[in-house]
């Protein structure tokens, strides 16, 4: 996978965890201005965790192959 593809695949995995965080919170009709600072810290935490599992999962697949995502990461 490319660079450019996995960030797509990163990108589309947080807005999941977002979506799934949302969904969990329920009042889907409530707009965003309407969220507190604890709720949009929760979706950034979502999508923030899914991108940290994402990027350990690559580094550990392809060892060697990012380093600026190991550093990153890891440094």
């Amino acid at each position: 996978m490319t660079d450019d593809e996995w960030q797509a695949h990163v990108t589309r995995q947080a807005a999941k965890a977002i979506g799934e965080w949302l969904e969990a919170r329920g009042k889907l009709h409530q707009p965003i201005r309407g969220l507190a600072m604890w709720e949009l810290e929760a979706m950034a935490q979502a999508a923030i965790s899914s991108f940290v599992v994402l990027g350990c999962s690559r580094i550990k697949e392809e060892p060697g192959e990012h380093p600026d995502l190991t550093r990153l990461l890891l440094g």
